[in-house]
């Protein structure tokens, strides 16, 4: 389906975009501390979502 390549690529800009989202996080982790308190509540809650979404197709299907 992917040739050689593109897989390459695909791993190569995975592994590179996490590590700037990463490094980006770190450095304004004050300001998400400051502005956005809780926000870690509202991640948990679409993660629980999105599983819950998966739970119903897994069961009903």
């Amino acid at each position: 389906m992917f040739s050689k390549g593109q897989i390459i690529f695909g791993i190569i800009f995975f592994i590179c975009f996490t590590i700037i989202i990463g490094y980006t996080y770190r450095k304004d982790l004050k300001l998400h501390k400051k502005y956005y308190p809780g926000s870690i509540w509202i991640l948990l809650a679409f993660i629980s979502f999105i599983l819950f979404i998966a739970a119903i197709k897994f069961f009903f299907k």
